[in-house]
């Protein structure tokens, strides 16, 4: 497995260990041993999975405390554009994002290869799916509690995401059309 920092403290990508040929593949998608060693005082309480259509754009979402999450995010079928948006009070990089294209396994040049996304507490994180029947699986480091749920607004300016262009329109759930932009998050906190 490789582990690969991005510019923002915490994001961590992981491209795993693939086994296979033309076939088909075998993957360790997660192994406590072995992420613990770069995600030290880490663990995971639920999983989750979406499936969404193409154009399905969901979040930006966090919990707020005392039900932080943190995720580690795949795609198991289809692709995604995935965001991370740093929403940690007096962190240097407040209110900047990481972007990623997350894929399932994908067999190419004679070798099968996988990422997976680690966003830590702190973070908003969203994405949009890039194709229809897209599965999205997170592993979480609290559970769901419905009354910390929250969010910052997708299109926020102040964050300026380069959401990818579609043949299709963005499908937005009403809640995600109404969360608070960075600043009015800020003014609240």
């Amino acid at each position: 497995m490789k582990v690969i920092d991005t510019y923002i403290e915490g994001l961590k990508i992981f491209e795993l260990d693939v086994f296979g040929d033309e076939r088909g593949f075998f993957v360790e998608k997660y192994n406590e041993s072995r992420f613990s060693e770069y995600l030290e005082g880490v663990s995971f309480v639920q999983d989750n999975l979406s499936k969404s259509a193409k154009g399905v754009l969901r979040g930006l979402h966090f919990q707020t405390k005392p039900f932080k999450q943190g995720k580690l995010v795949s795609v198991v079928s289809g692709r995604v554009f995935d965001v991370a948006v740093d929403i940690r009070e007096g962190s240097q990089t407040y209110g900047e994002h990481f972007s990623i294209e997350l894929s399932e396994p994908v067999f190419n040049d004679g070798k099968w290869t996988w990422q997976q996304f680690y966003i830590p507490e702190g973070f908003a994180h969203g994405f949009l799916s890039l194709e229809d029947d897209t599965l999205f699986s997170y592993k979480c480091t609290n559970y769901y509690a419905p009354e910390h749920d929250a969010g910052v607004m997708w299109n926020d300016e102040d964050i300026a995401i380069e959401w990818p262009k579609l043949d299709v329109d963005y499908n937005i759930s009403q809640k995600d059309k109404n969360h608070p932009s960075l600043k009015q998050l800020k003014n609240k906190q």
